[in-house]
């Protein structure tokens, strides 16, 4: 009787244990098609921020699990748009005013950079645009605009305090570390490509103050959207003011680093929002109403409906009020939304296509 050759049986079962494993994690693919940022979707419902998963950076820590540079273009606005003006001008494009908004002067500054730089000039900025855009700044750094765009983002989403003075100083050192830890990232005080991914992406809170007329009794800790979704909100805020209808009430938007938050199955991503309608007596700060009760005024609530799709970015909107469902075609029934508005915002390029404008 003959022996089984050993090796050569041993050496073809590894070889069919090996198109097994590469069978259950296929080699991936580049996931940016277009060079900017932009990543298909197959299963539109099913595919979500968390499941994209960024590689290390040797030297620099982790990113996030859910850290993503966001897609910004024109008519865009927040903190994420006022980073992006000052590093265009810390690369001498000059978009005008550091003021948060993608206009005119920033569009053709994105434009003229991407030109430079050899990308596609589109105006629009996404992860091949921050990429180029991106410099390492660190305390022996000298004053520049990158040391203000990590000064804002680190006032604005970790509430730092620091002077927006181009210093890379001992505060900002402080703050950098902090950031760092917050995030469980390499805590070593240099703003690199990690850093600047993780900076860019974290989510911030919206300014609830008579400035951007907004009011709201939720859980701080669920209070965290995109730089360009409270930017988006905050200036609906400033449109309806003129109503003298009252603030808007704003509630349950994320997580600071998203995650789940109970009683509702989205809000995780930081581009949703639940606002109250709006009464008759402009008491939503302290009172809810539903679209059936006599306190619940349709008018000025289609007015706060206008006012968020003129902000910006609003894909849809949640609410069972059928009249302005008709007017409407944003406006979307859905179950248990008499009381609420749920103001669903979106992004050019998101991973996942129900926040994909």
């Amino acid at each position: 009787m003959k022996r089984p050759p050993t090796l050569l049986y041993a050496l073809s079962l590894l070889l069919a244990l090996a198109t097994l494993l590469l069978s259950l994690n296929p080699v991936a693919h580049a996931d940016d098609p277009t060079g900017d940022g932009t990543i298909a979707a197959d299963e539109a419902d099913e595919i979500g921020e968390g499941d994209l998963e960024s590689p290390a950076i040797e030297g620099e820590g982790i990113l996030h699990s859910r850290a993503r540079y966001p897609t910004l273009d024109r008519g865009d606005r927040g903190t994420d748009v006022k980073a992006l003006q000052y590093l265009l001008r810390y690369h001498s494009y000059s978009p005008g005013s550091i003021d948060g908004v993608f206009g005119g002067g920033t569009d053709s500054a994105v434009r003229a950079f991407q030109s430079a730089k050899g990308l596609t000039v589109d105006g629009i900025v996404g992860e091949a645009t921050w990429g180029k855009l991106i410099v390492t700044v660190r305390d022996s750094s000298p004053i520049s605009d990158a040391v203000r765009a990590v000064q804002l983002m680190l006032n604005e989403k970790r509430f730092a305090g620091l002077t927006i003075d181009g210093d890379f100083g001992p505060a900002t050192l402080s703050a950098v570390r902090a950031f760092q830890s917050d995030v469980s990232i390499g805590v070593d005080g240099v703003v690199g490509p990690t850093t600047w991914k993780n900076l860019i992406w974290h989510y911030e809170r919206p300014l609830i103050s008579s400035s951007t007329n907004l009011c709201s009794h939720g859980q701080w800790g669920d209070q965290w959207g995109t730089g360009s979704m409270v930017g988006s909100l905050e200036r609906a805020g400033q449109y309806f003011a003129s109503q003298g209808a009252g603030r808007i009430h704003t509630r349950d938007i994320s997580r600071e680093h998203g995650g789940d938050i109970p009683d509702h199955s989205s809000h995780e991503l930081g581009l949703d929002v639940d606002l109250r309608p709006i009464r008759t007596d402009g008491g939503q700060c302290n009172y809810t109403t539903t679209w059936q009760s006599s306190t619940y005024s349709r008018s000025r609530t289609r007015e706060l409906i206008r006012d968020l799709i003129d902000g910006g970015n609003v894909k849809y909107i949640f609410f069972n009020d059928p009249t302005l469902i008709n007017e409407f075609p944003q406006v979307i029934y859905v179950s248990n939304h008499d009381d609420h508005l749920h103001v669903r915002y979106c992004e050019r390029g998101h991973p996942d296509s129900r926040y994909r404008c």
